[in-house]
């Protein structure tokens, strides 16, 4: 529902964009302002910008897959092509309000340098982005538990999260991921949320991605909890139209998750090798519930013997306090992304305590990945994808 009143916005923009598009090509030779170049050219735009649309309208198909595809880089151009122009008009709105209004900077050559210095430079960010995205990285941390765990002293444990599975993340990435995973030689992998990307049909290669899960090794297996993500609803442009309702979880992708030999909590927890605790906490904003409603963490942890190690596995990085108050010593989340994109990569370290990273929290450490895929464009400006490999060391009495 909210595309709809963000439809105006996004058409006058995208309009916008094309006519001061066409002025700087003017400056620069005026052939390129004739009707020959002018007409194929704004065919082709026009089709970028009702890629999203068509996207979602579309049958799934070969087809649909590749028009949903570059719907997703098209939304990273408009994205940093919209920041350009932006710096352009507010410079050159400061300009004619003080001396610099007749400086060569916004003569007709002053024009065609800085137009071109933006347009190259929007291209360069755009496919570092592009690249930025599939590059898995590894990121170590070491943590102190202060409890001691039946016959160890350490364990590491790979954190992966928010792989949106579907139309833009496939097989490929991961194979990349699992890869990554099994370099760290893991004693466990917790999974935190957002495994699909809201279908399941989206899949490129169902079988082929349940491969490569089986081929995680981890002495204690694959845990992991649902996210905001994980359940069918339709999408358009990063918003959904399941407004004030509670999608329930989709069997289907409950079933492939299964398969894939991953072991799911659902607001509920299991006690690994009697060592330590696994905690699995609901979704906040979709928890997959007929009323939308998910257990307190303090519910969840009450009846545990917390002398034992207690990791929790949360989607998003939210309650940290209560989570810490309940009794985890770990907390592993995700959804954040690291904001993805710049600017969004400085926003949201407005909106989450634990953006990306490591916290403590009095006696508990909130662990937050930046996760392996990514949501809406296929790009990461600022951030990284990644796989967290953290080193838990039990310091309790032995």
């Amino acid at each position: 529902m909210i595309f709809l009143f963000l439809l105006p916005p996004y058409l006058a923009v995208t309009i916008y964009l094309l006519i001061r598009f066409f002025h700087w090509l003017k400056n620069c030779n005026h052939r390129l302002a004739w009707k020959r170049f002018k007409i194929p050219f704004t065919v082709v735009y026009i089709a970028l910008a009702l890629s999203p649309l068509l996207a979602f309208v579309l049958p799934r198909s070969l087809f649909s897959i590749v028009v949903r595809r570059i719907s997703t880089y098209w939304m990273g151009v408009l994205l940093y092509s919209t920041i350009a122009v932006g710096v352009f008009e507010v410079l050159h709105l400061i300009a004619k309000h003080t001396k610099l209004k007749n400086a060569k900077l916004f003569s007709r050559g002053g024009k065609i340098t800085v137009g071109s210095l933006l347009t190259v430079l929007t291209v360069l960010v755009c496919i570092y982005g592009g690249v930025n995205a599939r590059n898995i990285k590894t990121t170590e941390y070491e943590v102190n538990v202060n409890k001691s765990c039946e016959g160890i002293s350490d364990m590491n444990v790979v954190l992966v999260a928010d792989l949106h599975l579907g139309y833009s993340i496939g097989v490929n990435q991961m194979k990349f991921m699992v890869d990554r995973i099994n370099e760290q030689d893991p004693d466990l992998v917790v999974i935190a949320g957002d495994i699909f990307d809201n279908s399941y049909d989206s899949l490129d290669d169902p079988e082929g991605i349940k491969q490569q899960f089986h081929r995680i090794k981890s002495k204690y297996g694959v845990y992991a909890t649902m996210g905001n993500h994980d359940i069918e609803e339709k999408i358009l442009m990063g918003f959904t139209f399941s407004w004030g309702e509670s999608p329930s979880l989709s069997r289907q992708m409950q079933d492939f998750v299964e398969d894939c030999g991953i072991k799911v909590l659902y607001d509920d927890h299991v006690l690994v090798d009697n060592k330590f605790y696994l905690v699995g906490r609901r979704d906040r904003d979709k928890p997959g519930t007929d009323d939308g409603s998910r257990a307190s963490v303090s519910e969840l942890t009450k009846d545990l013997d917390k002398t034992k190690p207690v990791f929790v596995i949360a989607h998003e990085p939210d309650e940290l306090q209560e989570t810490a108050d309940a009794g985890a010593d770990i907390d592993f989340s995700g959804h954040t992304h690291d904001g993805q994109l710049f600017p969004l990569t400085v926003i949201v370290r407005s909106i989450w305590e634990n953006p990306c990273g490591i916290l403590k929290k009095g006696d508990m450490t909130s662990v937050v990945t930046s996760g392996v895929g990514v949501y809406g464009p296929y790009m990461r400006v600022g951030t990284r994808a990644e796989i967290c490999s953290v080193k838990v060391r039990f310091k309790g009495e032995t």
